[in-house]
């Protein structure tokens, strides 16, 4: 009973251990490759081929995800509005709650399904079948070949995506408020330009660079690391997932607190 008690407490202890030593490892890791990011050669091929990979190839599932997410936010915030008789001013709530949150999280939860768990389980597959070996014999730098690459273009190609993201979810969520609910499409145009700053903008796109980031590092990092052979490759390609899912509600909710903090 006492032995089973005192494994009970210390799961979680070991758990939370474990945890922290890996961010630790995952945090020096990266600390020592930071100066590889800006020194020559760049490169850039290889930057542009993950960019047509990570940004133009989700770009439909992108598509579908925005227009879809626009037009249910027509409909819940007409239930809302029509309470009060203020359906005109449903304009300008739905762009902000778009382009400020839903934008950036759900393009980035889309980013990851596709994109990031590829590219855990591409780095993964080449880590178990000694490719990446390969590659460090022949006196190539692996992490600067493979994994700066795919960061550089994950920090490149989200904010462009949630910038698809914006004008698809909002203008689906325009049809569907002017002409099938019938709100005056020039009173619902008038508001939003009248309350629309630059920052309800700027704020989504500045969010999608900083988790384009961070999920970037994750996705690489894990794939990089993968061992076990083909259910280590499974295992990455979900850790990848998970770690990169909630980083991007943890970076979210601190760069909203500074955003709000800093007026925008």
């Amino acid at each position: 009973m006492f032995e089973r008690l005192l494994a009970l407490i210390g799961a979680p202890v070991v758990s939370l251990y474990g945890a922290i030593i890996a961010a630790g490892e995952f945090s020096l890791f990266y600390a020592r490759l930071f100066p590889q990011f800006f020194l020559p050669p760049y490169r850039m091929v290889l930057v542009f081929r993950q960019i047509e990979t990570i940004g133009i190839g989700s770009m439909g599932v992108i598509f579908l995800t925005a227009l879809f997410t626009g037009m249910v936010e027509a409909i819940q915030f007409y239930n809302g509005f029509k309470e009060f008789g203020a359906e005109n001013f449903m304009g300008y709530t739905i762009f902000i709650s778009i382009s400020k949150e839903l934008g950036p999280v759900l393009t980035s939860l889309m980013v990851i399904s596709r994109a990031i768990s590829a590219m855990a389980a591409e780095l993964g597959t080449m880590r178990v079948t000694e490719q990446i070996d390969a590659i460090d014999i022949l006196a190539i730098d692996s992490r600067r070949y493979l994994i700066v690459p795919r960061v550089i273009a994950t920090a490149i190609s989200l904010p462009l995506l949630i910038a698809l993201f914006d004008v698809v979810a909002i203008g689906g969520a325009f049809v569907i408020s002017t002409q099938f609910l019938g709100v005056n499409p020039v009173a619902y145009q008038e508001v939003i330009y009248q309350f629309l700053e630059w920052t309800d903008i700027a704020s989504g796109i500045i969010k999608g660079f900083f988790i384009g980031i961070i999920v970037g590092m994750i996705g690489a990092y894990v794939g990089y690391f993968t061992h076990g052979g083909a259910r280590g490759v499974g295992l990455a390609t979900t850790k990848a997932v998970v770690l990169a899912a909630i980083s991007i509600f943890v970076v979210n909710y601190f760069l909203s607190a500074l955003f709000l903090f800093l007026g925008w």
